[in-house]
């Protein structure tokens, strides 16, 4: 089996989550609001996945932009 590293940023708030998806769809990333991945704990219920090697570029887009993200979290997935 291969596996798959994907990343998930969680938010205290639905809001910032919103407002993270607003800014990166903007900026031309290709992300996904999804629920909260079970093996993770976050307060707002919803996360956003993105390929792992933008984490510097959205990480600093987020900062620059003033939303407030709980945590960046790098998950290892099985793959068939």
């Amino acid at each position: 089996m291969n596996k798959e590293e994907r990343c998930i940023i969680t938010f205290f708030t639905v809001h910032q989550a919103l407002r993270a998806e607003k800014v990166l769809m903007e900026e031309g990333f290709t992300i996904s609001m999804i629920t909260v991945p079970r093996e993770i704990s976050s307060d707002c219920g919803v996360a956003l996945k993105f390929e792992c090697e933008e984490e510097a570029r959205i990480a600093k887009i987020l900062e620059s932009n003033k939303v407030k993200i709980e945590s960046i979290h790098h998950l290892e997935r099985k793959g068939k």
